[in-house]
């Protein structure tokens, strides 16, 4: 099998660490790679995987990987590790959890992760480095663009469409049809049923701009 870094040392990084272990690929993992620049956690282990130094060594790392899995939640830098990865000519492998459903006329980009109990409909198209975090959902023929986050108990309604970089927080739910604008962001519990203006921030039932 290919061998492959998780990149960050943070609480996602855990999280991929368990979904690859989830999906028999645990022995595949050389460790983490911090990226944050905090050197504390260099030489440390985290749920029993070790993290072998900072991003600089990424350069020395990636002649011993074949891919690399994104191991950070927050939308801008994950997309900046993905581009990171590729200039090593490491693949970003799709990761799907045992206990996630994702229909098989779903398409689903690099990088892209679906996490457990999360779920995706036919015909959604999923843009690279996508979240879907625990026990989301997204419904029939949605298009979700690159590095979106769907956070966990987020629900996509059918035919909605969700710009590049753009996060839907914790619980929140979208009625179908709608369009979320690149680089939005939607409150915890938020209910959206109106377009959200590309960088705009929603809170509230129904969700408003802030």
């Amino acid at each position: 099998m290919p061998k492959l870094l998780i990149l960050g040392a943070g609480t996602h990084a855990r999280v991929v660490l368990d979904c690859l272990r989830a999906m028999g690929r645990g022995g595949d993992v050389l460790g983490f790679v911090e990226v944050d620049g905090d050197r504390a956690r260099w030489g440390k282990s985290y749920d029993g995987c070790r993290v072998l130094g900072g991003i600089a060594r990424l350069a020395s790392l990636a002649k011993s990987a074949d891919e690399a899995a994104l191991g950070y939640g927050a939308n801008v830098r994950r997309a900046e590790l993905a581009s990171l990865a590729r200039r090593h000519h490491l693949r970003l492998p799709v990761l799907v959890h045992p206990r996630a459903s994702v229909s098989p006329r779903a398409r689903l980009g690099p990088g892209t992760q679906v996490l457990a109990g999360a779920v995706v409909v036919t015909g959604a198209r999923l843009g690279a480095g996508v979240i879907v975090n625990t026990g989301a959902t997204i419904d029939h023929d949605c298009r979700v663009g690159a590095a979106v986050h769907i956070a966990p108990g987020a629900h996509l309604a059918g035919t909605v469409v969700v710009g590049r970089l753009s996060w839907i927080g914790i619980g929140a739910a979208v009625r179908e049809g709608t369009r979320i604008g690149a680089g939005a962001v939607v409150g915890a519990g938020a209910a959206v049923v109106t377009a959200v203006s590309a960088n705009a921030t929603v809170v509230g039932v129904p969700a408003r701009p802030v």
